[in-house]
């Protein structure tokens, strides 16, 4: 049994933390469970008092909350769910079957190479937190019969509409642009995000939709050593020439009509109606 004496990062590589040995924290007794073989954050989960995980980043959190500042998994992706179809030059595709070298088509008809494929894979369960829930835009939600089918993506992915970059989770009116309750997603699924050579507007379920740009860092994704690999360090990829939208009450009257939601105004009146003096 080691003992840990308080929120003391412990290394997930020391061999003396194998699977069936215990160590104590903070007063109470834990039990090595293993470390999933399919885990690509090779994540060990620990039975005791409380559910409590560590990493191989040497870590040591329990589900859901920070443990010393860190927060399982990762904060911001921005990201297509799998399953999801890009368009290319031979017709649309599921993303995850995308590859390095493989030709995406651009909104505007021109095809362009990838040259990244970052993948986030998610343990529903042990990493499900209300921030991570992703966001389904209906079919049709867009206008024009676009997405031509429902489409997922993280909140923080951006969709070009009407000359802007809308964050998806800036559009949510809680019908047809809505939140997935992590309980309603799969135990495990996984999230991929296509870097081209710039910030390109590219076809998701037949909407535009963006692709990588360094708005987060790669190293959120769990292949990221991957590109270090190939390309040696991080580049920066300036963002396109449209403005983005991140927060709900930047959107514009007129385009929030269009998604159902309440003038800006309005929505500050009835907030305000609610207030006690």
């Amino acid at each position: 049994m080691i003992s840990i004496p308080g929120p003391i990062a412990v290394d997930a590589t020391d061999a003396s933390l194998s699977s069936g040995e215990g160590f104590t924290w903070n007063g109470e007794a834990y039990t090595h469970e293993g470390i999933p073989a399919d885990d690509a954050n090779g994540v060990a989960a620990f039975g005791g008092g409380s559910p409590f995980y560590f990493s191989t980043n040497g870590a040591l959190y329990s589900v859901g909350q920070a443990v010393d500042g860190y927060t399982p998994g990762p904060a911001t992706l921005v990201c297509y769910l799998e399953g999801t179809l890009i368009a290319t030059p031979e017709g649309e595709r599921a993303v995850e079957t995308l590859a390095i070298g493989d030709v995406i088509l651009t909104a505007d008809g021109r095809a362009v190479p990838v040259k990244w494929m970052g993948r986030q894979r998610i343990r529903n369960g042990i990493f499900a937190s209300p921030k991570m829930e992703p966001v389904c835009i209906s079919a049709g939600a867009l206008g024009q019969g676009l997405p031509h089918s429902d489409l997922y993506v993280t909140a923080a992915h951006g969709m070009i509409w009407h000359g802007m970059v809308v964050n998806a989770g800036a559009m949510v009116n809680g019908t047809t642009i809505r939140f997935v309750p992590m309980t309603q997603m799969p135990p495990v699924f996984t999230w991929f995000h296509i870097e081209t050579e710039g910030h390109e507007e590219i076809l998701a379920q037949g909407a535009p939709s963006e692709t990588f740009v360094d708005y987060v860092g790669r190293s959120a994704f769990d292949n990221y050593q991957e590109y270090l690999d190939l390309y040696g360090a991080e580049r920066i990829i300036p963002e396109m020439k449209h403005p983005r939208i991140s927060a709900q009450r930047m959107l514009p009257n007129d385009l929030r009509a269009q998604i159902g939601l309440p003038a800006y105004g309005a929505e500050l009146e009835a907030e305000a109606a609610t207030w006690r003096w």
